[in-house]
């Protein structure tokens, strides 16, 4: 008896409690050899119902090694009861002893015996133990599909991972470019979004321009007042009316009046005579050499051609 007999015995007893009927134990002696009956559904005991869903249906066989599970992994058979030819039993062998090497070191069977069943129901059809070109031809083409479909579920998983790990900002930028390129519908829902959004900008808006004015007014310092007061410009302007009509002191009509006789009298003076330069007159022969008569003449002339005869 090794030391892991212990071990070994405990985990046949787990066995037995799980499947129940459909455990057997082949060598009650080490090495121990151990039998389980798998199919894709449990029928909880109804044979005619077993038959009925159940178009593929084996037997597990275990040797148990005298080291098993600390070093060394158990040795596996299959047993076709029911639905599988000679390649769909090495498959099934394959994954059977795939997954007892992924539990080495451990109680393993239980976890083989999970992976066969799953294997079975994925290949639950009836004619798998067909050998005919016909049957086999069908199962490849199944199984080409089964290939693909799985395909397409790793590239979607893995497109879900690389969009979960992209960052937060990643992600927005990729939602407003593809916001960028669907562009936004307009109706009553994104209109009143915008116009709420508008109205909260233009009243933030107002409230930072009342805020600069009241710092303007009150020099940046002696803190912010309640209300910016506003500065007229047009305060200390005086209208047309008020500076004609003498109200403000600035000009009234009879300084105007008083203004422009004034002006008058400066420059409409008469030259005082005796500032004139007598010299411009004193040339005499100058006038003693025009003709004043014959131009009388010449004009006494043509007043008698212009005269009609008679």
């Amino acid at each position: 008896m090794s030391e892991h007999c212990e071990e070994q015995e405990m985990e046949a007893e787990a066995l037995e409690a799980i499947w129940g009927m459909e455990f057997e134990m082949l060598n009650d002696s080490q090495p121990f050899k151990w039998s389980v009956k798998l199919m894709p559904v449990d029928c909880g005991g109804d044979e005619e119902e077993e038959e009925k869903q159940n178009h593929v249906v084996i037997k597990l066989i275990a040797t148990i090694p005298l080291d098993y599970p600390e070093a060394s992994v158990p040795e596996l058979d299959v047993e076709v009861i029911k639905g599988l030819a000679g390649d769909q039993v090495k498959d099934l062998k394959a994954v059977a002893n795939e997954e007892a090497e992924a539990n080495a070191g451990m109680p393993a069977i239980f976890a083989v015996c999970e992976a066969v069943r799953a294997w079975l129901a994925e290949n639950n059809v009836k004619g798998l133990d067909d050998g005919s070109m016909h049957a086999q031809m069908m199962r490849k083409m199944k199984e080409k599909e089964k290939a693909k479909a799985k395909q397409e579920q790793l590239q979607q998983f893995e497109s879900q991972k690389e969009s979960q790990d992209l960052t937060t900002a990643e992600q927005e930028e990729i939602a407003v470019r593809k916001r960028r390129a669907e562009g936004t519908p307009c109706n009553d829902e994104t209109f009143y979004a915008w116009l709420q959004k508008f109205e909260e900008e233009q009243a933030q808006k107002e409230v930072e321009d009342e805020n600069a004015a009241e710092e303007k007014v009150g020099g940046g310092g002696g803190g912010k007042k309640k209300s910016a007061e506003k500065v007229d410009v047009t305060k200390d302007r005086h209208t047309g009316f008020e500076q004609f009509s003498g109200k403000v002191g600035i000009m009234s009509l009879e300084a105007i009046e008083a203004a422009a006789e004034e002006a008058e009298n400066e420059s409409g003076d008469e030259a005082d005579i005796d500032e004139l330069d007598e010299d411009l007159f004193d040339d005499d022969d100058d006038l003693d050499d025009l003709d004043f008569d014959s131009d009388d003449d010449d004009e006494v002339d043509s007043d008698d051609d212009d005269e009609p005869d008679i």
